[in-house]
């Protein structure tokens, strides 16, 4: 073939594809990140403009691929950044525009791919400090932009098949152009376990066989620690050495948690660490009796899957995606009901037999998964959206 041929197809296959991955580095960023990473294994034909906050130190690896900085807040409603937003995008003359949340400028008019993690804004909603009134008239926004958002997307990604059939049922007009891209856990955290430091100048947790219950994430009302708490009061009479160890960054909720939590007679018994470096996550991963995720609602449900890798039995609320998600590798309750909480963490607390086989069944259940596929099956979806 013709050198100069081959390249001109090459350049009519070749789409610019803009990312927005603001929110890489938040909590819930982890889906953004690993797929701009990994995208960048699997596509070395189109272009790339990679857009992030501008005090981000993300950088590309791929020649095709282009860090733009984005200096707009993720969630804003204010009129002077959506249209600044707009200008932008429209500036760098995209085929395709994936937001990987549902935030996203409303005046923006070119062919855009939206991901919608889950349904949990809609249905659990948390003023926190913010003045009621104006929580109200924020969440009427966000509404508003959730359902325009996936009304004029070409097409939606969602993370577990649980989110894409609510959505549907929700939005009917969402069937059909909607595709499931399942997110992955990491491999074990690399380097040597080390036991936090405040296991032991605080909270005296013994130094040999600790016996700790673990919880890892975000305190909000809907992860439903409230309940997990009423039933670690349930059992901790009947396992005395017993510890409650909550994992997350010392928010509002925690705070408002924690301050609950020391009128309780087991107060000395549940233990906050704030946030904690891998190395203690991992130390904490693998030495913890078993997982426990209460939530009422979640989009995927990485802390069980990360805890299965890490060897970890994992006892889990029944709730939403969360039995697709973990299959047989996790031991499940009614997550609104205490006693049944209580109830299935205690089977696993005395059975060493049961403990073994989530153990196996978890490692089984997390090699299920991978970052690498979630990337191609989005760029599939890419490419049908172009016509490719």
């Amino acid at each position: 073939m013709d050198p100069s041929a081959h390249s001109s197809q090459l350049t009519a296959r070749t789409k610019h594809i803009v990312i927005d991955a603001r929110i890489r580095r938040a909590s819930t960023g982890r889906y953004a990140d690993r797929l701009v990473e990994h995208l960048q294994d699997v596509d070395s034909i189109n272009r790339y403009t990679i857009l992030v906050q501008p005090d981000d130190s993300w950088q590309p690896k791929a020649k095709n691929f282009a860090r733009v900085d984005c200096p707009f807040a993720q969630f804003t409603f204010n009129p002077l950044d959506q249209t600044r937003f707009t200008r932008q995008l429209n500036q760098l003359k995209p085929d395709l525009v994936h937001f990987t949340m549902n935030q996203q400028p409303f005046f923006y008019r070119g062919t855009k791919v939206t991901s919608t993690l889950d349904l949990t804004m809609l249905r659990f909603t948390r003023a926190g400090k913010t003045p009621v009134p104006v929580f109200w008239l924020k969440m009427l926004g966000y509404r508003f932009l959730f359902w325009y958002s996936n009304k004029k997307s070409t097409a939606i990604i969602t993370i577990t098949d649980y989110v894409k059939t609510e959505l549907a049922k929700m939005y009917p007009f969402t069937k059909g152009k909607t595709s499931t891209t399942l997110l992955a856990s990491e491999p074990p955290m690399a380097g040597a376990p080390v036991r936090p430091a405040t296991l032991d100048s605080i909270y005296h947790l013994p130094s040999t066989n600790p016996q700790f219950l673990l919880y890892v994430g975000a305190p909000f009302p809907h992860k439903n620690l409230e309940r997990l708490v009423k039933a670690f009061e349930l059992i901790s009479p009947k396992h005395k050495d017993l510890r409650l160890v909550l994992v997350g960054k010392k928010e509002y909720y925690y705070t408002q948690l924690e301050k609950r939590v020391s009128k309780l007679p087991s107060k000395n018994q549940i233990v906050f660490t704030g946030f904690v470096p891998d190395e203690s996550l991992k130390w904490l991963y693998q030495n913890a009796v078993a997982y426990v995720c209460p939530s009422l609602s979640e989009g995927f449900g990485l802390g069980g899957l990360e805890a299965m890798v890490h060897g970890c039995p994992v006892v889990s609320s029944n709730a939403t995606c969360l039995p697709e998600v973990y299959g047989d590798a996790a031991h499940y309750f009614d997550p609104e009901n205490v006693e049944d909480m209580a109830t299935r963490i205690d089977e696993v607390l005395t059975s060493p037999t049961l403990r073994t086989k989530l153990t196996a069944l978890g490692h089984k259940q997390a090699a299920k998964y991978s970052w690498r596929r979630m990337a191609e099956q989005t760029l599939a979806v890419y490419n049908g959206v172009l016509g490719k």
